[in-house]
């Protein structure tokens, strides 16, 4: 799930097309990694997180990249592999960013006929031919949204400050964007590309493993009040804490799912077919497939009290109003239950969705729900959990064990008390309070039909 500057109203939806995407003459990747072979530190990367679900639409990172180092906004999106900067190569069609465009030399590009242009280009065509030696690795890569890059790979150093406080300063493969779709709606973009933490071989996570920096493992949490942190590595991974579910690589590639999981609402089942699930980073919002999409609206309209009332809002399809505007969900939480999904993949696995996480309160005063018909965008079967359903939670992307996982923070307070330190590089150390992982109510009411972990 990758660039995303916003469909209608502000969305964001960074999720590859599930049909492959064409790729510009051949164009494979990869150059050489140092330290292949070798077993990774025990070493972790953590960095601050900027951004929100609602007004801004995504979370976003500082990375350091070149040499010297420049300070780039990447969007985060654990649905696509591929990192991508817009870049002065030069730019056919770029947005204007917050930054001065990437300017590669020639001695950054990355050959056709290296390993990682040929695991690229797999990724996303299965086709992979090179005419020539000396010939770049070109890419095409196309989004959910209608977005797209197109450019050609590039090797160059990034500075990371890592757990240990080592510095270090490896050569990754990512790519240069000089011709950009991203349909946004703002003269200048929020962000100077996307950073993919996919499962890929291109992706970032792959590459630091590959070098013996960290573990192929990645972490966030998405502040409900904005900001958050992102991790690279498994030394902050509360492991006995949290809930886990094997990942289900077979349906969707390199995508993070867990597979099928039933959905409830309010304690019961709303008798929809199991639900192939995603999660994805990239995506501002969450969306549900046609039939528990309905479902799901049914049960909520029927179970509103008549103090809300709906209500048209610019900001989303369905909203509501109360007597007066709300201020924030807290302030209308308690008129709506909580949504759980069960998955069927290791112990009945299961994450509950409080109400603050699948509302949004607009500018507008109005509580809309931030749950979407995922058949209205071309997404057919598929139901993916974007930010709004992962805010106030630690959720673990753990590409070593093969397995995703989540915990909820304590109210994930305000980030700026967890937060001890940070540093120039991006890097923070920090203080987390974890909260318990299900309520004693959930646990009553599924008592005998999932583990609670």
């Amino acid at each position: 799930m990758a660039p995303r500057w916003a469909p209608p109203a502000g969305l964001v939806l960074l999720m590859l097309l599930l049909t492959p995407a064409a790729v510009r003459g051949d164009k494979p990747l990869r150059g050489g990694l140092s330290g292949a072979g070798k077993e990774p530190e025990a070493s972790s990367a953590v960095f601050p997180l900027y951004g929100d679900v609602y007004p801004h639409g995504l979370y976003y990172v500082a990375m350091n990249i070149g040499n010297p180092p420049r300070p780039y906004f990447l969007d985060v999106d654990t649905g696509s592999d591929l990192t991508w900067l817009q870049c002065d190569a030069p730019c056919i069609s770029c947005n204007k960013v917050p930054h001065p465009l990437y300017r590669p030399t020639k001695s950054k590009l990355v050959p056709c006929v290296e390993q990682l242009c040929a695991s690229l280009h797999g990724g996303l065509t299965g086709r992979h031919k090179c005419d020539s030696p000396h010939q770049q690795c070109d890419y095409e890569i196309r989004y959910a949204d209608q977005g797209s890059s197109i450019g050609v790979l590039v090797n160059d150093s990034f500075a990371l400050r890592l757990a240990n406080a080592s510095v270090v300063r490896p050569s990754l493969a990512f790519g240069c964007g000089y011709d950009q779709q991203v349909g946004s709606s703002s003269e200048v973009a929020p962000t100077d590309g996307v950073l993919g933490l996919g499962s890929g071989s291109v992706s970032l996570l792959s590459q630091l493993k590959h070098h013996g920096i960290t573990k192929n493992v990645v972490g966030h949490c998405l502040s409900l009040r904005g900001g958050g942190f992102l991790f690279f590595g498994d030394d902050l991974v509360p492991y006995s804490r949290a809930t886990w579910t094997p990942m289900a690589r077979s349906a969707f590639r390199n995508y993070y799912s867990p597979g099928s999981a039933s959905l409830y609402f309010g304690g019961r089942s709303l008798g929809v077919r199991p639900m192939e699930v995603v999660f994805d980073s990239g995506s501002s919002f969450t969306y549900f497939a046609a039939q528990p999409y309905q479902a799901l609206v049914t049960a909520l309209k029927g179970d509103l009290s008549r103090t809300l009332k709906e209500v048209s809002d610019p900001s989303l399809p369905l909203c509501w109003k109360g007597k007066k505007p709300f201020k924030s969900v807290l302030d209308v939480k308690k008129e709506f239950k909580s949504i759980v999904l069960t998955f069927a993949n290791g112990k009945k696995a299961l994450m509950e969705i409080p109400p603050e996480n699948y509302l949004i309160v607009t500018k507008y005063g109005n509580a809309c729900l931030g749950i979407l018909n995922g058949s209205e965008v071309g997404l057919k079967d598929l139901n993916i959990l974007g930010d709004v359903t992962m805010q106030d939670q630690m959720v673990i992307y753990d590409n070593e064990r093969g397995q995703i996982g989540w915990i909820p923070t304590i109210p994930f307070m305000d980030l700026r008390k967890v937060i001890v330190g940070l540093n120039s590089l991006g890097s923070l150390v920090f203080r987390m309070k974890i909260a318990q992982p299900i309520t004693a109510q959930i646990k009553r009411d599924y008592q005998g039909k999932v583990t609670a972990h």
